[in-house]
Order: C-alpha cells, then sequence, then structure tokens
C-alpha cells in the first residue's frame, strides 16, 4: 500500500530526589565524570565535530522503518546491529568528505539543482520515482508532482520530504564532485601499461625444490622470548587495533523446555485440535487460541510451509493436520477453504481518512457517494486527485499497479481478488475507507485459504527456575581465580566470545548478548559477571579474560595470536639453514634436493600476476623473487607460504612488443577509478580524530 502513515507517541520518565541523584553519581563512577560533559548528548564526534544522539537517532529510526518497509522482515538483534554500524558510517562519510569538499569549495549552484531536479536528463534517484507501466522514467508524471508542490493543495509533510528529498540529491551531488576530482587526478602512464603487460604476459619456466614447513614437528619446536618479539617487531603495523575489542568466556545453562514441558503443551494443544475441527467460526477461533493472530487469506502453491504446502492442496475442507510441530510451536491446521482464483489483480484507489472526515460512517458514506459518480461516468483518476489522501498512487490517477496475494492488506487482498475486473468497491481497511476499481486480473490456480493455531513449546516456571538457580549456585560459588575448576567440576564446557567490540548485539553462541557486551565494556580483565544474564532461553555467568585496547596493541596481548606465525618462522630459520648447507658446494638444484631429502619440480609458465605454484597456494614472494633472477644460477633459500624453497630460473618467455597501450591503461584507470572511494575514505578515516560513544547509548 502506498499510503504513508505516520504515528506518535510519547516516552515519560519520571525520577525523583535522591533516586536521580544515585543514577548520575552511579553514571559519574562508571564513566568518569562524562555524565556532566557534552558526551551525554553526543554519540560521537569526528574532527571536533559532535554527531547528537537526537540526530543519529532519528536517521536511524528513518532507515529502520525503511527496512521494515522494503523487507518485510522483524527486526533480529544482528539485523538492528547492521542498521546502527551502516547509520554510524552514513555519519562518518558525510562529515569526513563535507570538511574536504568545503574546505575544496564545491558547490552545487540553483540552475544545477533545477537541472538535476526538472532537466532534460534528471538526476536517476528522481526517475527512478516516476515511471510508466512498462518502468520507463514518464517526464509528464514528474512535472504534474512538481505542480503539485506548488499548489495550494500540498500536503506539509510531503513538501517537507521532497525538501529532505532534494537536500540529499545535492549532498551526494557534491559528493559525486569531490570523488571526480580525486579519481580525474589519477593518472596512468606508458611504463604502468608496460609492466601490467609484462606482469600478465611474460612467462617463466624454472625447477625448484621445497622442504615443507609441516615436516618439522611442532612439538618439536621450542619458542623463546626472542623468537616472539623479533616476529613482533618486524610485523608491528599489522597490530594497529582501529576500535577497542574485549574477549570473555562464559558458562551458559540451558534452559530449554524440559520433557514435561513438551508433554504438557502437546496435551493442550491436543484439546484444542478437536474444539478446532468442531468450531464454525475458523478465524475467531484462531484469534482467541493462536499465538500468532495472523487473518485467514488465500495461499497459492508453494506458500505454505512444506508440510502444509504437501497435503492442504489435495485435502477436503474441513480437513485438520496436526498437531505438528514447527519452529518451535506447536501447530494444528485446518483447510478453511479450496477454490481457483487469479494469481494477481491491478487495481486503482480512492482512499479517505475517517478522521478528517468526521468519523468512519461519513467516510462510508462519502465513499459509496464517490462510487455512483464513478458509475455516472466521472473520471476516476479526477476523483482520486481531488479527494484521495494516498498522494502517491494519486499522481497515477488512484493506480495501484499490478500486485500478487499476500502483499497488501488482507481485508482489501480479499475484495480485489474476489471481485470482478471492472467492479467497485467500497472497503474498510486499517490504512481507511477505500474505493477501489479492478482494471485487470491476471493467471488462474487453486488457492487455500489455511488456520492455523500455534502455542510455542516453552520451559514451565518450574523448569527456568531450577535451571536460574544453578545458574546462580555456580556465580555464588566463584572467586577471582576459580572460574575454570567450578567449570570443570561442575562438567560446565567453557566458551569463547573473542574480540567483540562495544556495539556487538550477537557473539558466538549467543544471539541477543548486549547486555553482556555492556557488561564486558564496564568491567576489569579478570572480573567475573555480577549477575546471571538471560539470553533466549540460556542463563550465562561470564569472565572477561582479555582487553585490546584501540591502537598498537603490545605483544602479550597479540602473543597467542601470533603463535602458529613464530613457529613457522622458527621452523623457516631451521629448513633455511638445512638448505644453506646443501648449498654449499653444490652445483646444481638436483644436488640440492639429494642432500635435503626432497624433489626437484619443474615449471613452465608462471606469469607474475598470478603466482600460484601448482599443487600449492599463492606464492608472491617466491614468484617475485623468480622474476627478479637471473637464469641458471641457485637461489638463496626463500621462506614462502608452505615451505621453505630453492629454485633455479630456466629462461623467461617474453610476450610480443606492445605497440598500442590504450587498453591496459584504460584497464588500469578503471581499476584505479573503482578502488579510489574506499580507500579515499579509508584514508580519510585513518588520519581522522573519532569518538565514538555509541557503547553508551545503543
Amino acid at each position: 500500500m502506498s499510503y504513508l502513515r505516520e504515528r506518535m507517541g510519547k516516552i515519560l520518565a519520571g525520577v525523583i530526589g535522591l533516586a536521580l541523584f544515585a543514577f548520575i553519581a552511579g553514571e559519574v563512577v562508571q564513566s568518569g565524570g562524562a555524565f556532566f560533559r557534552d558526551d551525554v548528548h553526543n554519540i560521537g564526534e569526528v574532527n571536533g565535530e559532535k554527531i547528537p544522539y537526537v540526530d543519529f537517532n532519528n536517521r536511524l529510526e528513518q532507515s529502520t522503518q525503511q527496512f521494515k518497509q522494503q523487507s518485510g522482515q522483524s527486526l533480529t538483534p544482528q539485523i538492528t546491529n547492521y542498521i546502527q554500524e551502516t547509520t554510524w558510517n552514513q555519519f562518518l562519510t558525510e562529515l569526513l568528505l563535507n570538511k574536504e569538499i568545503n574546505k575544496l569549495g564545491i558547490v552545487v549552484g540553483d540552475d544545477e539543482t533545477r537541472s538535476m531536479i526538472s532537466g532534460n536528463n534528471p538526476d536517476p534517484q528522481i526517475q527512478r520515482q516516476f515511471v510508466d507501466d512498462k518502468g520507463q522514467f514518464d517526464k509528464t508524471k514528474l512535472n504534474q508532482f512538481l505542480g503539485y508542490l506548488q499548489s495550494a493543495k500540498v500536503d506539509p509533510k510531503q513538501q517537507e520530504a521532497w525538501n529532505d528529498f532534494v537536500k540529499q540529491l545535492i549532498a551526494a551531488k557534491r559528493q559525486q564532485k569531490y570523488m571526480a576530482l580525486v579519481t580525474n587526478g589519477l593518472y596512468v602512464n606508458a611504463l604502468d601499461a608496460q609492466d601490467d603487460y609484462l606482469a600478465k604476459n611474460k612467462l617463466a619456466n624454472f625447477k625448484y625444490t621445497v622442504l615443507d614447513y609441516a615436516s618439522i614437528p611442532d612439538a618439536n619446536v621450542k619458542l623463546t622470548d626472542n623468537d616472539y618479539s623479533t616476529y613482533y617487531n618486524d610485523h608491528k603495523s599489522e597490530f594497529k587495533n582501529p576500535q577497542e575489542l574485549r574477549s570473555f568466556e562464559y558458562i551458559s545453562f540451558n534452559a530449554a523446555p524440559s520433557k514435561a514441558d513438551t508433554a504438557a503443551v502437546r496435551t493442550q494443544v491436543d484439546k484444542l485440535a478437536a474444539d478446532f475441527k468442531a468450531t464454525p467460526n475458523d478465524s475467531l477461533f484462531v484469534q482467541i487460541n493462536s499465538e500468532t493472530k495472523a487473518q485467514l487469506t488465500y495461499h497459492k502453491k508453494g506458500e505454505l510451509e512444506p508440510k502444509l504446502d504437501s497435503v492442504m492442496f489435495g485435502a477436503d475442507k474441513g480437513f485438520v493436520y496436526g498437531p505438528y510441530l514447527s519452529n518451535g510451536s506447536f501447530k494444528i491446521a485446518k483447510l478453511v477453504d479450496s477454490k481457483i482464483g487469479p494469481d494477481s489483480v491491478k487495481a486503482r484507489h480512492i482512499l479517505l481518512n475517517p478522521t478528517t472526515e468526521g468519523g468512519l460512517d461519513k467516510a462510508i458514506a462519502k465513499a459509496d457517494s464517490l462510487k455512483k459518480l464513478i458509475a455516472g461516468g466521472r473520471p476516476f483518476a479526477e476523483l482520486a486527485k481531488n479527494f484521495s489522501v494516498d498522494k502517491v498512487a494519486n499522481e497515477k490517477g488512484g493506480d495501484l499497479g499490478t500486485f500478487g496475494r499476500n502483499t497488501m492488506d488482507p481485508v482489501f487482498e480479499a475484495a480485489t481478488f474476489n471481485a470482478k475486473v471492472g467492479d467497485v468497491k467500497v472497503v474498510t481497511t486499517q490504512f481507511g475507507v477505500h474505493v477501489v476499481q479492478i482494471l485487470d486480473q491476471k493467471g488462474s490456480s487453486r488457492v487455500v485459504k489455511v488456520a492455523v493455531v500455534d502455542k510455542p513449546l516453552l520451559p514451565s516456571t518450574k523448569t527456568t527456575a531450577a535451571v536460574y538457580a544453578r545458574a546462580q549456585s555456580f556465580l555464588s560459588s566463584l572467586t577471582a581465580e576459580n572460574f575454570d575448576a567450578q567449570a570443570k567440576k561442575a562438567g560446565l564446557a567453557i566458551k569463547n566470545a573473542e574480540d567483540v567490540n562495544a556495539t556487538a548485539a550477537s557473539v558466538l553462541g549467543l544471539d541477543n548478548a548486549r547486555d553482556i557486551v555492556k557488561w564486558a565494556f564496564k568491567s576489569e580483565k579478570g572480573t567475573f559477571s555480577d549477575q546471571v544474564f538471560a539470553v533466549g532461553d540460556q542463563y550465562v555467568v561470564a569472565r572477561l579474560t582479555t582487553i585490546k585496547p584501540k591502537g598498537v596493541l603490545p605483544l602479550d596481548v597479540v602473543k597467542k595470536q601470533i603463535e602458529p606465525m613464530v613457529r613457522i618462522q622458527v621452523k623457516g630459520k631451521q629448513l633455511s639453514d638445512k638448505f644453506q648447507a646443501a648449498l654449499n658446494g653444490a652445483s646444481n638444484i638436483d644436488q640440492v634436493a639429494q642432500k635435503v631429502g626432497s624433489k626437484v619440480v619443474p615449471l613452465q609458465n608462471i606469469v607474475f600476476a598470478n603466482p600460484v605454484i601448482p599443487g600449492a597456494t599463492a606464492e608472491y614472494k617466491v614468484v617475485g623473487t623468480v622474476f627478479g633472477s637471473q637464469p641458471n644460477k641457485l637461489s638463496k633459500p626463500i621462506a614462502g607460504q608452505q615451505g621453505v624453497y630453492v629454485f633455479t630460473l630456466d629462461s623467461f618467455t617474453n610476450p610480443a612488443q606492445l605497440t598500442n597501450n590504450v587498453r591496459e591503461k584504460q584497464q588500469i584507470g578503471q581499476a584505479l577509478a573503482q578502488r579510489s572511494q574506499g580507500q579515499v575514505l579509508d584514508a580519510l578515516k585513518d588520519k581522522a580524530n573519532v569518538k565514538d560513544n555509541r557503547a553508551k547509548f545503543l
């Protein structure tokens, strides 16, 4: 439905006297006095420019509503976190780019703005909003809408929404100009083209021998502090942490329904099944007895869940299936009706708002009058333009386009799919009172109306109380040193949540862990939680194990992480020493291989741009060294990805001379342009002073 309604609500909060003071004092203790600073109002800051929480939250609400309307999905913690992260990145991008844009004086003038909106080639975003039945841009519809905006009948909220849309177009255009400056400054010269051509076409033919790292058992390698320090210092830039991360381990106590709980719910559903079969009012029965109170609608083959789809289309009216277990609920399904109906409908409507019409009765009476006018020959589009509150559809004469089943309000759908082409109906839905005309119906297939009663399989109070008591008992037994010992004593598995950021909504094994994450970012390393957390059907006790601060991480924090690489480096030195000894006195690679007990492998037609050794992996260092070598000389030992290599180059096969480098230049230029936008943003973020306070708000 194209009509958009806005609902407003009020959030009331009252805190009195000492309770307010205690709350503020607690915040001061937890956040070092930030409550008395601007941080309480700002969710972040970029290079000194603050991001007010109100502004962030308004855009977050818009993005959330957009997602719901476009996807039809319910919000999960993961989706919520994704929308929050996307909104945050939008603010960062805008603030970072706008600073550069303003510095350069990039603007979009009035004439340019008019051209973007109503010129010969409007902005693509505008073109997508005004299309004909074939999906092509319709300039007439755009001009009609622009005329409506200038009229006295314009809806102030729609005018405001349009103004915001234009502001976004202008902001996007300024960013496009900035990125055009960047990409136009990228230059590919003849040497770049020549290097790229050779990298893809020059062939190397060589022989190698390798000693795999796996040839030395891990148990035979004893790592020293110096080994760790050497590797850490050589790779220090890799340990730059862009944001603070924390890790914690946890014990979870499963409060899933017991056998007794399952039996109790099944008994309840068995009784409902008999009543469901006998009831003459299936819709009312669902509304009273079902956890999911869905309205009954018709479905085509393939739209029901598989268990029902396989039986309902061949069953008789009144057939009851179940009880059966599906998605954590016991369900009973009843075939209410089965018939042949259209697959899709094309319709147009006039929508009346009962509130502005003086009540539902008056809105229906007005709809009946409009229906008579239509029957008398008055143009539907004219009446829609003059009376309908659905301004978007009105720009198309009230046309809603073609829609399939289960895409509209159930009452509206029933009226349009059960009517005949040409019929005009008055229908009341949650959106208001509609005068709807059926323009066309397409397709024909069997559809069924199935009523489903579901009862979720949940743990009983007795079950949850018993599991919570176990978790609380475990928590009570903990001291600063005995977390592992107590878990082992109770036969409980310790699970790990590694490198969690401050805004994470879920972690490995826990779908809705926001409260645990908040606790982790307020706690000291080594402390365990001061409460049992309820997460879905689990009760959780956690202990904070690692804090990785923002910036270059110290060795002790990454020591466990780099251990495999340090071991490889130590093995590489041992194998290199072995190769070096074999190289002494050797005149060819066969002699080297014989001394170390390996074999010689010949390779043909290897290119620099694809440094993969067949049967192994990408060996950038090895192949890169090959292309910088002289023929018929034994190489020094080279520590690669799979092991340590020694090679000898046989020959190069050079490609034909590059006489026209236009194609190579274009390919390199396109690749640079594609990467430039992301790299510009990365560079700006890297140099920016960003304060992220989201963890205090979300």
